[in-house]
């Protein structure tokens, strides 16, 4: 027999939840007709403190609860929507909701990265849905592309912008020319940035967010712990200076690629051309390039965070779910992870490099350098001798190399670095031809 109604159990009140919570109530009727029938809220899982909220003393004192049995053994739950964030208790909770047969929605980045395959594994068992839209790239649609629109396709690579705080840093930096710590204040000031930036500045929240979609791409487990992670606090403003004079531009970049049977996984600053779509993706907002052997170069862009695009995505995982369970469906997606994929290290991969030393100003010191890339098989594009200082007697020196082994590139630094003409190798940054 068809429900009559399709109960939602809510799980936290902050900024994205309460958005949600919103959103179910404002365009109930809309809801209502895609769905198939009402979209009831039935209960939502707080902590004490949310009960203070101005959100939480306007609605029905009946719908909370602090207590987690309460919640679960709510038997007119169809759907538990996750939004408290972190690897802990959300993690157990999905698992609650997902073994007591109850479909299940979330936005966690985190516990999807490190845990998506045993929680599919654990909702085909029972049955149930597991919708994650939310957790990367926000209201962007992404997820369901890689799960049903470009499945016909052999994916190759994935470039992409998906941190839009460190995305507006970079920003302000190449435009305004202002250092890096001006830019985060800047970032913390307008609440683009947390008080503890560091998930955001050193690019953790971009790796969480790549494991999950290499995994859905090369269908292939990729751990966030399988990901190289560099983050963007040693990059200066005279860096967004050399990178304009030589046609580049400079962004935080998440990069999956597959050959072969090999994947590589990688998030760090690198150059992009300046003519290059990603090149003129500024602000808070995010894109994400994907190359298939069918689609060719298919390009999403848009706001990556947020309580309005992120509660778009939750909400139309909601709906999905309530539209399954409409229809009797169960688990639609068969989470399949190939074998025989490794993981190509960090070592191994190529690309070209930008590399910013303070020299000694005086005769031979270039060659000193060229004579050691040389040894390592690592071919220089272009030098150029910059700012000097004729008290310090030092200048500034900027390499540009062709493609070389990072192994290579790794080696020639740490010979660089012992020589007594360089005071300091300033900055070193990856260079992608996309």
């Amino acid at each position: 027999m068809k429900k009559q109604s399709i109960g939602i159990g809510l799980m936290g009140l902050g900024v994205v939840s309460g958005q949600v919570a919103k959103v179910l109530t404002e365009k109930a009727d809309v809801l209502a007709e895609q769905a198939g029938c009402p979209l009831v809220l039935r209960k939502i899982k707080v902590l004490p403190s949310d009960l203070d909220r101005e959100q939480a003393r306007q609605m029905p004192s009946e719908l909370f609860t602090t207590d987690d049995d309460e919640f679960f053994d709510e038997s007119e739950i169809d759907i538990v929507v996750e939004a408290i964030g972190g690897e802990n208790p959300a993690r157990e909770y999905l698992k609650r909701a997902i073994s007591s047969g109850k479909h299940v929605v979330t936005s966690n980045k985190e516990v999807i990265a490190k845990h998506g395959a045993e929680l599919q594994a654990l909702a085909q068992q029972y049955e149930v849905g597991l919708r994650y839209e939310a957790s990367v790239g926000g209201g962007i649609p992404l997820i369901t592309p890689f799960k049903y629109d470009l499945i016909a396709n052999e994916i190759s690579g994935i470039y992409a912008i998906i941190n839009g705080t460190t995305n507006y840093i970079l920003t302000r930096m190449a435009r305004e020319g202002i250092d890096f710590p001006s830019a985060l204040k800047s970032a913390q000031e307008l609440g683009y940035a947390e008080a503890d930036p560091e998930n955001d500045i050193e690019g953790i929240d971009a790796h969480y967010k790549l494991a999950i979609l290499a995994s859905l791409a090369f269908q292939s487990q990729v751990k966030p712990e399988d990901i190289y992670r560099e983050g963007i606090s040693r990059i200066a403003s005279r860096d967004f200076r050399y990178a304009q004079e030589l046609g580049f531009a400079i962004k935080l970049l998440a990069i999956a690629k597959q050959v072969d049977n090999s994947i590589e996984v990688r998030v760090h600053p690198v150059f992009i051309p300046e003519d290059s779509l990603l090149a003129k993706v500024d602000g808070v907002y995010n894109a994400i390039l994907v190359e298939g052997d069918l689609i060719g170069k298919v390009l999403f862009y848009g706001q990556g965070a947020g309580p309005l695009p992120t509660s778009s995505a939750v909400v139309a995982d909601i709906v999905s779910s309530a539209q399954d369970i409409s229809f009797g469906v169960g688990n639609r997606i068969k989470w399949k992870l190939e074998s025989g994929k490794k993981i190509k290290p960090m070592a191994e991969i190529e690309t070209r490099y930008y590399l910013r030393m303070n020299c000694a100003d005086r005769p031979g010191v270039l060659a000193q350098i060229s004579r050691i890339l040389g040894d390592l098989k690592i071919s220089i594009a272009s030098a150029i001798q910059k700012e000097a200082d004729i008290v310090a007697q030092s200048a500034e020196v900027v390499l540009m190399t062709h493609p070389s082994q990072e192994k290579a590139m790794q080696q020639a630094l740490g010979k660089i670095a012992q020589l007594e003409a360089v005071k300091e190798i300033s900055n070193f940054i990856r260079v992608e031809s996309i």
